[in-house]
């Protein structure tokens, strides 16, 4: 399993519509691509316009190539794009170690 982390800074006061339109995305879009487990939204407390995305995909290539390279992308960037205030720092990470 891969975890997609996305650091996602949004335009100030946007915080009610973005967290609505960031589920929707997630909920009608995302959720369609192959290899997609699930995901999680985090709001910043120090910096509320900040918000952490984790993703969890099957695969790297499910992200980068099957979600990125496909219309679903387009269709995710037009629901939740419209917010950001500048491009998501985007990273992939493995699981390494677990605790309960």
């Amino acid at each position: 399993m891969i975890l997609e982390l996305a650091d996602i800074r949004i335009h100030p006061g946007q915080q009610a519509a973005f967290e609505k339109a960031i589920e929707l995305g997630l909920n009608t879009v995302a959720c369609q691509a192959k290899g997609f487990q699930g995901g999680k939204v985090n709001r910043g407390i120090e910096s509320p316009e900040r918000y952490v995305l984790q993703i969890f995909w099957d695969t790297l290539e499910d992200h980068t190539v099957g979600f990125r390279q496909s219309p679903l992308f387009t269709q995710w960037r037009a629901i939740v794009g419209p917010f950001f205030a500048a491009p998501p720092h985007v990273e992939h990470f493995e699981l390494t170690v677990k605790s309960q």
